[in-house]
């Protein structure tokens, strides 16, 4: 089994078979193939694409290069929730605390961001005293108590993918939706959750920008959960616009306690009711139109708050903060975007939105760079709303001023306002199953 022919065999288009898939990826874990030859395959990858069982191979493969989550210590179904990241997406810091409240179990292990994708992580470390790094035994025992907690992600889960990931960043290689796709399941299933939530997002402020593409992905993502036992469901979610109102670390905590004190925008309590009530139906707690009650009840009788008070204090933080969220730090700087005329927001580039907030420091160029929590954007009018000259778009907050003066400026530049009334966003594009496609 000759490298040279393994890939002269994809980039003729052939299927790999597993063993062949198994000698790339663990060779190149192992030192013993180089980079110019996985370069090669990932190219040939890219042009010629993968079936669904190549590409459950390579996943598995992949999961399989590093530790295993055994989560059996853990009572009744555990069902994992990935977004495929965006502008203002704190939904596990909302999410979590309702399926936790209506019966269900999440065990979440989350990531840090990157550029304009905050992680979950960060914004959970603007609490002060919680920790994210917690033995894998107090992390079952707290899920087993309280129904949730959320931690960092092992460095060795799926080592294999972050190793071929950083060879995709400099050989343009990482906009291969099976690649993605591989990626992202690696590890989810190296997790150990029995079932998968997606949360595909679509749009300007998302990796996948059109619908048909996010599609895709998602029935690639399925393929690979379905194939190695784990039922999985994908939510398409928009992300032309920023979900919710604000963007940051510390504000974005602020903005998921007040939704679950009933107070969230529209947009961002749709999704989150949504993807709550696909985490209890797979759960097995109830049907979907009953699991969407429940999660209206819990936010409705203050149970689901209490919830979040719980995890917060169980990991140890500063439950003060979550009474009382105006106690977390304020911006040094804070500046106000208006209205320079009349008409309706067309639309709003979330992308560039989602750069000033790093500009203003709430996330990450380099993994190296240091976080402002206080950093970020308050929304006050976005896609579809009518607005007059003078009016208050936005406000940014950091620490300096010469900061907050660029990102007013570019953050003007993200907006698109006319005189006609566009049609009103969807928070939600659409469903995709094992069975296909559903509005």
């Amino acid at each position: 089994m000759n490298l040279y022919d393994i890939i002269d065999k994809k980039k003729k288009g052939m299927e790999l078979t597993r063993e062949e898939i198994e000698k790339f990826v663990n060779g190149y874990v192992e030192g013993s193939i180089a980079d110019y030859s996985v370069s090669a395959l990932l190219m040939a990858i890219y042009f010629q694409g993968m079936t669904d069982r190549e590409l459950l191979a390579l996943t598995e493969v992949m999961a399989n290069s590093g530790d295993q989550v055994d989560l059996s210590a853990i009572q009744g179904i555990k069902v994992d929730k990935h977004s495929t990241g965006g502008v203002g997406d704190k939904v596990t810091l909302a999410v979590a605390p309702i399926v936790a409240a209506c019966g269900g179990k999440v065990a979440k292990m989350s990531g840090r961001g990157l550029g304009f994708t905050g992680g979950t992580v960060d914004k959970l470390e603007a609490i002060p005293g919680l920790q994210t790094t917690i033995p894998e035994k107090k992390f079952f025992e707290l899920v087993n108590q309280i129904g949730l907690a959320v931690m960092g992600q092992s460095a060795s889960i799926a080592p294999a993918d972050k190793k071929i990931y950083a060879l995709r960043d400099v050989t343009a290689t990482v906009d291969s939706i099976p690649l993605i796709a591989s990626s992202i399941m690696s590890k989810k299933l190296a997790a150990g959750s029995d079932k998968i939530v997606l949360d595909v997002t679509v749009g300007s402020g998302a990796f996948m920008k059109d619908v048909e593409q996010a599609t895709l992905l998602a029935e690639k993502m399925i393929a690979i959960g379905e194939g190695a036992g784990r039922e999985t469901v994908a939510i398409l979610t928009n992300m032309d616009i920023p979900l919710g109102n604000t963007v940051g670390n510390s504000i974005e905590v602020v903005e998921a306690i007040e939704t679950l004190q009933g107070k969230g925008s529209d947009d961002f309590v749709e999704i989150c009711r949504a993807i709550a009530a696909i985490m209890l139906e797979l759960a097995e707690i109830g049907s979907r139109e009953q699991c969407i009650q429940m999660v209206d009840q819990v936010i409705q009788n203050g149970s689901a708050f209490q919830k979040l008070v719980e995890m917060v204090r169980a990991q140890g933080g500063d439950t003060e903060y979550i009474y009382y969220p105006e106690k977390f730090g304020k911006a040094a700087v804070q500046r106000d975007l208006i209205a320079w005329e009349d008409g309706y927001i067309n639309q709003m580039n979330t992308e560039e939105c989602g750069k000033v907030s790093v500009l203003l420091g709430a996330g990450r160029e380099t993994k190296e760079d240091q976080i402002d929590m206080t950093a970020g954007i308050r929304f006050y009018h976005k896609t579809g709303d009518k607005i007059s000259k003078g009016d208050l778009l936005a406000t940014v907050y950091t620490s300096e001023f010469e900061k907050a003066e660029a990102a007013l400026e570019k953050l003007k530049e993200s907006y698109q306002i006319s005189s006609c009334k566009p049609e009103q966003p969807k928070a939600i594009l659409g469903y995709v199953t094992k069975n296909g496609v559903v509005e």
